[in-house]
């Protein structure tokens, strides 16, 4: 089991070129399915989702090639013929629930346990379920899994309550292939929904209104082969700036759009770093200690749910008190106590976390509850005085592509450290 080794203090300079989208890569993984020619997907990240991902379409019949190296996949759909998944290649991840309107469209069922992943509150599903029943599926939970069959899916009008980046992804997907007309109302228009919107274009989809509240999808009889490149993480990117303007640093991060950072811009502005932008650039650069700030998370274009825990490492020290209320998630806290440990001030008020700014963190071992947790704890670790040790690295490796190379590469001390379970469960500072 690996842990990561990081001693503090070090101010963070340089460029760093951003990798590419996982939500993306995993929404697109997920489309896949309602083609059956061969799609060439470039700039594919290499971390443990995507793995999770592939291994699941292996799993219903699809073909694949991989190529790490060269971020590239070749996938043929053509052969899908298994519609079952288990708790082992299912679980792991919670994207592999959106692959059940798709296997519906493609070859009329489904059979998927109940979703996943990071632990971050009870993320139902029953925007999923409500609307793939609308397009005409029946489905039955049993045992903790989902069981649905289709004959044939007909388009629909369909509301969400709240507008899930999921579902929609999930819901404007399956009724490309519906017979008729689909109008998702209250979509959410984040850029991985987007981003999935031109893939399936690319497919030959017709899909109208894409990044507003209203999508409307008219069904086509197939969707063709194509290459698609998915573009760069706006997480990934936000996670440097926010380390740059941290530890008093100068960073630049690069092939990213801007168009995506522009409220973790103004907050970082905000909080008296100095950022500018170039076409396909972003740079932090700061000299003091960051002023307090007020968060509150929403839904695209407002502040991203998946910041706000790396967020509130930088403010761990900011010179007063930081209020950052979580909308989206009820229980996207695990970061919290561990920043504590390291001497942070942060106390709970229903879903707002209240940060009294320390002068300085200090060294300690800490462990990750989820992906964005883990990357905030690295944060953290690098504004601390001293030796930190973060655990639960797999956390980390789910989402973040090269992350300990590239926070080295802007002059961070950080090493990735093999442990057998015995020094694992009793590692200690040295």
């Amino acid at each position: 089991m690996d842990i990561l080794n990081i001693n503090g203090g070090q101010r963070l300079e340089g460029s760093v070129t951003v990798p590419a989208s996982k939500n993306s890569a995993l929404a697109i993984l997920s489309s896949v399915l309602l083609c059956n020619e061969k799609c060439t997907i470039h700039n594919v990240p290499n971390v443990t989702d995507i793995k999770h991902k592939l291994k699941l379409l292996e799993l219903f019949g699809a073909e694949i090639s991989y190529a790490p190296r060269s971020s590239t996949v070749i996938i043929d759909c053509s052969n899908i013929h298994h519609h079952k998944a288990d708790e082992e290649n299912a679980r792991p991840i919670r994207t592999s629930f959106f692959m059940m309107g798709p296997l519906l469209a493609r070859i009329g069922k489904a059979h998927l346990p109940a979703p996943g992943g990071c632990k971050l509150g009870a993320r139902p599903v029953d925007y999923h379920i409500n609307g793939l029943m609308k397009l005409g599926a029946e489905i039955d939970l049993e045992k903790g899994a989902y069981t649905a069959s289709a004959i044939q899916l007909f388009g629909s009008d369909i509301y969400l309550d709240f507008p899930s980046a999921g579902a929609t992804q999930h819901l404007m997907s399956t009724a490309t292939l519906a017979r008729g007309t689909t109008t998702i109302h209250n979509a959410a228009a984040e850029p991985e929904v987007v981003i999935l919107a031109q893939f399936l274009e690319s497919m030959g989809a017709i899909i109208d209104g894409v990044g507003t509240n209203k999508i409307t999808v008219i069904g086509v009889p197939y969707l063709k082969g194509t290459e698609f490149t998915i573009p760069s993480d706006r997480i990934q990117a936000s996670t440097y700036l926010i380390a740059g303007a941290a530890t008093y640093g100068d960073v630049t991060v690069e092939n990213v759009y801007t168009d995506h950072l522009r409220a973790l811009n103004a907050k970082l502005a905000e909080v008296g770093a100095e950022v500018t932008e170039g076409p396909n650039w972003v740079r932090v650069r700061n000299k003091n200690r960051l002023k307090p700030i007020k968060v509150k998370t929403l839904p695209y274009p407002g502040f991203p749910t998946d910041v706000q825990q790396i967020l509130t490492s930088a403010l761990a020290t900011a010179s007063g008190t930081s209020i950052i209320e979580e909308t989206i998630y009820e229980n996207r806290i695990g970061h919290i106590p561990e920043l504590m440990r390291m001497g942070a001030k942060i106390t709970l008020e229903g879903r707002a976390s209240i940060i009294d700014g320390v002068d300085k963190l200090k060294g300690a071992i800490v462990e990750s509850s989820d992906l964005r947790a883990g990357a905030a704890l690295c944060i953290a670790a690098l504004m601390c005085d001293g030796e930190s040790i973060i655990k639960n690295v797999n956390f980390i490796d789910r989402g973040y592509e090269n992350f300990e190379q590239n926070l080295t590469s802007l002059g961070a001390k950080i090493e990735r450290v093999a442990t057998s379970n015995w020094e694992y469960d009793h590692v200690m500072l040295k």
